[in-house]
């Protein structure tokens, strides 16, 4: 039974591991350069396969964001049922928010084809659609799917934390960095900041922590606990 539960943990640390680092890299093969350009319009089109392939690596994300809670979920519940629990619903929500996200790319592509078709005709008309989609895309992945999932993570981190799964210092880190990566989505709901130097510094933290995160899970999995201790006397 306890080489059972060994087993099963040994597999959650493994498999946390590389999902982390799966959303790490889909998350930078995701960004579409040419729709964060002034010339979207006229580009989009003309680099079809750039943008799909953006939103293939995007949907490819929701394996890691919905994933990484999952299989998590059977570690943390032992511990704190509740704070698991949550981590796995703002998982989930993350994933509805990167399907919404992929959605918007997609018809940002429509647009630009459409765009392609009229030349000059109607621009101000075309202009203003691609703004408020572009503008909607950025609120939806840079707000809402990130804020998603920083909560999943913090929940998670925190029970971390309490139980020493990982080491304290790893999880003291990803609460400090999941608490600047909220920070900096809210302060660019707010128009605060826009996606820059400033947004970029305040996510870097928690990108790091993701990774030595994932490579300690691989290489070490998790401590022992105080419970684990109880079991293996039982």
């Amino acid at each position: 039974m306890l080489r059972k539960s060994t087993n099963v943990a040994r597999r959650s640390a493994v498999m946390t591991g590389v999902l982390l680092i799966a959303g790490l890299v889909t998350g930078i093969l995701s960004v579409v350069p040419v729709i964060d350009g002034a010339d979207y319009l006229v580009k989009a089109s003309t680099n079809e396969s750039q943008v799909l392939l953006g939103a293939f690596f995007q949907l490819f994300m929701i394996v890691a964001y919905v994933g990484i809670p999952i299989w998590l979920y059977p570690i943390l519940s032992k511990h704190h049922k509740g704070l698991a629990l949550g981590s796995v619903a703002f998982g989930i929500i993350a994933g509805v928010f990167i399907i919404l996200g992929v959605i918007t790319l997609l018809l940002l592509l429509t647009v630009s084809h459409e765009f392609a078709k009229v030349g000059t005709m109607q621009v101000s008309s075309f202009q203003t659609l691609g703004g408020l989609l572009r503008e909607g895309r950025d609120l939806v992945n840079h707000v809402a799917t990130t804020l998603a999932f920083v909560l999943a993570m913090f929940l998670f981190t925190y029970i971390f934390y309490q139980t020493k799964l990982v080491p304290r210092w790893l999880s003291v880190w990803g609460l400090i960095g999941s608490t600047l990566s909220i920070l900096a989505s809210l302060l660019f709901m707010i128009r605060f900041i826009g996606l820059d130097t400033a947004y970029m510094i305040l996510n870097v933290p928690i990108a790091f922590q993701q990774l030595i995160l994932a490579i300690w899970l691989i290489m070490k999995g998790f401590n022992p606990t105080d419970q684990d201790s109880v079991s293996q006397l039982k």
